[in-house]
Formats: C-alpha cells, sequence, structure tokens
C-alpha cells in the first residue's frame, strides 16, 4: 500500500475525493503546526484558534461520514478507527486542558508539545494506513461522494473541543447543530476580541465565558453520548443550563451588531 502523502490528486480520485480533501488538509495542518510552535506567547491565541477551525471540523466529518464505512468494508475497520478515536480524544482532552492553563507555564508548553505529537501521530496513522486500505476497498465514484458529504458535514461541524461528547454516531451527529451553533459564535466574538473591541472587551470576554460554559454542559446530556466507546468515554455531571444557553446565544448575536453599528457610525462621523 502507497501512502497518501506519496500519491497525485488523480491517483486519490480526483480533487473532490475524500482522500484528496484529507490531504489537502493534513498539509494545511503541518502549516499551522509550524506556525504555533513559533508563535510568541501572545501569538498563540489566534494560531491556535486557527488551528481548533481546520482540526475539529475535520475530525468531526472523519467520525461522521469515514470511519462508520471503513468499520462496513474492512474486517479490521473497528480496530483501525477506534485507534484514531483516541487520538481525537486525547487532541479533545488536551485542548480543553489549554483553556486552563497560564501562557509560558511549564505544563502549558508540555500541553502543546503532546498536542503536536498527538496531530502529526493521527496524520501518519491515517495516510500511511487508514486511507491506504480504504482505497482497496471503494471506488474512485464512492471516494468522490465520500468526499462530498465529508466536505458538508465538515462547514457545519463543531470548531472546538467537545471531550465528553461521542466519537460515533448517533451522539455526535445528534450534538453537531447546537454545539456547531455554540463554537461558531465564540469563533465570530473572538475574532471581534482579537481585532480590538475598546469598551466592548469586558462585554465580549463575558459572553465568550457564557457559551463556554453552555457548550460544555450541553456536552453532558445523554443524548450526546450514545455510540461512545468505553476507551473515550469521560465521565461528568449531567445537566443542561437552558437559561445560560438561551441568554448566551442571544448575546453571541446582539453583541456583533451592536459593535458593527458603532463602527459604521464611527465611520461616518469621520
Amino acid at each position: 500500500m502507497r501512502s497518501v502523502a506519496d500519491q497525485s490528486v488523480a491517483e486519490l480520485g480526483g480533487r473532490i475525493s475524500v482522500l484528496s480533501r484529507q490531504k489537502s488538509d493534513h498539509v494545511r495542518l503541518d502549516q499551522l503546526l509550524h506556525r504555533l510552535r513559533e508563535s510568541s506567547h501572545e501569538e498563540q491565541l489566534p494560531a491556535l484558534l486557527e488551528l481548533y477551525r481546520l482540526v475539529f471540523p475535520h475530525a468531526f466529518a472523519e467520525e461522521s461520514v469515514l470511519w462508520p464505512v471503513m468499520r462496513r468494508v474492512l474486517p479490521d475497520g473497528e480496530e483501525l478507527t477506534l485507534q484514531v478515536e483516541q487520538e481525537h480524544q486525547e487532541v479533545n482532552e488536551l485542548v480543553t486542558r489549554l483553556e486552563d492553563l497560564e501562557l509560558g507555564s511549564p505544563e502549558r508548553q508540555a500541553a502543546l508539545e503532546r498536542l503536536d505529537e498527538v496531530l502529526r501521530e493521527d496524520v501518519r496513522d491515517e495516510e500511511d494506513e487508514l486511507f491506504p486500505r480504504l482505497q482497496e476497498r471503494v471506488s474512485e465514484r464512492e471516494l468522490r461522494l465520500l468526499g462530498i458529504a465529508w466536505e458538508v458535514v465538515s462547514r457545519v461541524a463543531p470548531t472546538r473541543a467537545h471531550p465528553i461528547v461521542a466519537r460515533r454516531p448517533p451522539g455526535n451527529v445528534i450534538a453537531a447543530l447546537p454545539l456547531s451553533v455554540l463554537d461558531r459564535s465564540r469563533d465570530r466574538l473572538d475574532a471581534i476580541r482579537l481585532r480590538g473591541a475598546g469598551s466592548a472587551e469586558g462585554a465580549l470576554h463575558a459572553v465568550t465565558d457564557a457559551l463556554t460554559r453552555a457548550a460544555h454542559a450541553i456536552e453532558h446530556s445523554p443524548a450526546m453520548r450514545h455510540g461512545e466507546d468505553p476507551s473515550t468515554r469521560v465521565d461528568g455531571k449531567p445537566g443542561v443550563p437552558w437559561g445560560l444557553l438561551g441568554g448566551a446565544l442571544v448575546a453571541a448575536v446582539a453583541v456583533p451588531i451592536v459593535l458593527s453599528r458603532r463602527r459604521g457610525r464611527r465611520r461616518r462621523a469621520s
């Protein structure tokens, strides 16, 4: 079997093939990991946020679209996909831990180094073993259809770490919509903060924190944990604070609108 990394786009089934899309994301991942290693403490947050927006939708689409197919067509598909799911789980747990570690601390640096290591190991496992095995079992037409499905799912998938959610359907599929809304709202607010929010910085920070707490709480809903393999399960306290969730979502939508209008008034005044 030849590694996906050593094959051309044509050999992988064309540009819309799921294998070509995967290879392209892996190249981008390598670039982002290099950027993260070279970042100062102050530059880490934007570098990490860009990394998250690539890694988590990518992994979610794999778990929802690709791995069920591999478990169906490969005799050892269960074992192969479980190994990658365990790597994905460790990435989720590392990123969740990073949220609570102080910039510049030895513990944070160790977590970042381990994150780099696990992500690169995940790429090697997929490109050298899983994807060549899939390539042997399905046609180029099927690879292209999988590529379309994978792209659609990745565009609406969560963009942050959710270690409690199942790595398999149906739990991860059920979790997709609410967590994607929350995550992408956080992305929008963080982008505003990174550009400079001025006097609204405190309000934006408070809303982002509320969205984060709401997302972590939603993870514990029993419906979103169905299908989980015991080796990737993280236990926690159940319960969803629906009041907090509703308020956070309203704020996530309202604050950017208010800021946009404020910037518009400033431009007109100048």
